[in-house]
């Protein structure tokens, strides 16, 4: 073994030490670990900062920013709301929402499509009156296990397709991971709705109990032309049930109807009083295309501003507000701010949102222009409270947002353009229809992510210069000489699998692909086979909550323990190996 080699041997395995430690974040320990090199010169300082500029650091962050576009656009939405119905049974909930999130986690990053999912699924629990911990680790599973079909769909596959590019000469094309990882993904989710979730430890209501959200009293106004006039108010009870609001009342010419509300046919201007969280009054807004009560400044505010934000505050006894109501504070002229909706502790609010005296204890809901949400905090002199991920829908915009995907998606797909550049349209259009706020771009991305992918490709570029990854590749060779094609390839994957259950899958791809391509050099054979062994491989991180961040995202709300993972992960582990290795030979011959 060179001094090179024992030098980025060490470099790994402290790397790899410490991210199992979990002491310090992994984004410092990779950028740390790239340095070191550098000093040590077993990376060279022209390449030091090269994989910040590679195409897989860039596909990822753009990924991303799509995503985020996909979700405020309502893309995401028009799906769950249409199919998701809490009175289904158990296995059929899971079967359905596993659906739902495997096709989403193919074409948008699959931590984004659980984070997309994980409130409607805890939302059904509730109304069906069973924990969430029953129905969030298969949904977690099946978007880990979507991801794997196509080459966005999972930064493995984003990598895979950049380290066959520089070792061949070609990537591979959006599908080209489907049938494999399609196949692999297909089982799971078969196995995951039929059989895993009955493994799932049983814990009472553990879980269930998620942190209380503001339940608030808003208004909602029906616009002209809308296709709910002359609809009778009671027929809205349907899609308020679907979004889990409470329908209260209608005002109509600032005269509150109660007992007979229900059998009003709805006019243009009537104001829908509801009770709901800020998600769901999101939901219910976007649905039925209602408008905010002031529809007149909700129109000055999106012609004027860069965007909306939807933030809460509380008021205290010292609030400018405190005592008033927003009408008499000017709040809509002099700040340009809609009060969307109040939360009073449960009690009733009997008159217009608008003009309802504010108490101090109040919580708040305003609609602010993106660029003053902190002047409007400041004006109103009220505390704000931590941020939840707050976004008004542009529902307007669901269908244009998925338009321009799509043509990027098949634009790269029949290779017409680079995906990269594809991508890097599709965020353009986004900022400039506004979908995704231009002050808001570089939020969606998620950096430490950036930081550990562009560290890690320099060293795995060092350690293959070196003649590391042909040392780990000859190693295997030899364990499995003599033994047929399939079992080289089941080592391979198991190897792959052990790591990726305990580091990180982005760290584990970039030193496993390499390891595959020396390994098919040594035998001779294509490459093919090996690298798509290492990308599903790498994706299937189910034993434990570190391998991947959705098994993580799950832990707190859905009330498991760290043993409870490999129950349901670890035949499904064994089901992807025993998929994948027939498929594998089948359609990527070796």
């Amino acid at each position: 073994m060179t001094t090179d080699q024992i030098i980025l041997f060490s470099l790994f395995g402290a790397v790899f030490g410490l991210l199992l430690w979990g002491r310090f974040r992994y984004d410092l320990v990779a950028f740390t670990a790239l340095l070191t090199g550098v000093v040590l010169g077993v990376v060279p300082v022209k390449d030091a900062f090269s994989g910040f500029g590679h195409p897989a650091t860039v596909v990822v962050a753009l990924v991303l920013v799509v995503s985020a576009g996909l979700v405020r656009s309502g893309a995401v939405l028009l799906i769950t709301r249409t199919l998701v119905d809490s009175a289904r049974g158990l296995g059929s909930h899971i079967a359905l929402m596993g659906g739902i999130g495997a096709v989403l986690s193919a074409f948008m990053n699959n931590v984004a499509a659980l984070a997309l999912l994980m409130p409607v699924d805890i939302q059904t629990a509730r109304k069906a009156g069973r924990s969430p911990g029953l129905s969030l680790m298969p949904l977690s599973f099946a978007t880990i296990l979507g991801g794997m079909a196509t080459l966005i769909g999972t930064p493995p596959n984003i990598i895979i397709a950049a380290i066959r590019e520089d070792a061949i000469g070609a990537p591979y094309r959006m599908f080209d991971f489907a049938p494999v990882g399609g196949l692999a993904a297909i089982a799971g989710l078969i196995f995951v709705s039929l059989i895993g979730w009955r493994l799932i430890p049983k814990r009472g209501d553990a879980g269930a109990e998620v942190a209380d959200i503001a339940q608030y009293m808003a208004e909602l106004t029906v616009p002209k032309e809308s296709k709910l006039i002359d609809k009778r108010f009671g027929e809205l009870q349907t899609q308020a049930d679907e979004a889990d609001v409470a329908l209260l009342g209608v005002i109509r010419a600032g005269k509150r109807l109660y007992g007979n509300a229900r059998r009003v046919a709805l006019q243009a201007g009537d104001i829908l009083v509801l009770e709901a969280t800020p998600e769901a009054l999101d939901e219910f807004r976007a649905a039925l295309s209602l408008d905010f009560a002031d529809e007149k400044r909700e129109e000055k505010l999106k012609a004027a501003a860069d965007g909306l934000d939807v933030i809460e505050v509380v008021v205290s006894e010292t609030s400018r507000i405190a005592g008033k109501t927003a009408l008499s504070l000017g709040l809509p002229w002099r700040m340009g701010s809609v009060l969307m909706g109040i939360s009073r502790q449960g009690k009733r609010i009997t008159k217009q949102i608008r003009r309802e005296v504010i108490q101090p204890g109040d919580i708040l809901l305003l609609l602010v222009p993106k660029d003053r949400r902190a002047d409007v905090v400041d004006w109103l002199g009220c505390l704000p409270l931590a941020e939840r991920g707050l976004v008004v829908t542009a529902n307007t915009k669901t269908w244009a947002a998925i338009g321009v995907f799509v043509a990027a998606v098949v634009a790269a797909s029949v290779g017409l353009i680079y995906l990269p550049i594809a991508l890097g349209f599709v965020v353009v259009a986004y900022v400039l229809m506004k979908v995704v706020p231009i002050a808001e771009l570089y939020d969606q991305i998620e950096w430490p992510v950036v930081v550990l992918l562009g560290s890690m490709i320099p060293l795995g570029a060092a350690l293959e210069t070196a003649g590391g990854t042909k040392l780990i590749a000859e190693s295997l060779v030899g364990l499995t000489a003599g033994m047929p094609a399939w079992v080289v390839l089941t080592v391979l994957m198991v190897v792959t699998m052990t790591l990726s259950d305990v580091l990180n899958n982005t760290a584990t791809t970039i030193v496993a692909a390499p390891v595959g391509i020396q390994m098919a050099a040594s035998l001779g054979v294509s490459a093919d086979p090996f690298l798509m062994a290492v990308a599903v491989a790498a994706s299937s991180a189910f034993l434990t909550p570190i391998g991947h961040k959705n098994n993580t995202l799950i832990l707190g709300p859905g009330g498991y323990s760290f043993g409870d993972y490999w129950r349901m992960g670890l035949p499904l582990e064994v089901i992807v190996v025993a998929v994948s290795i027939p498929a594998i030979l089948v359609f990527w011959p070796l």
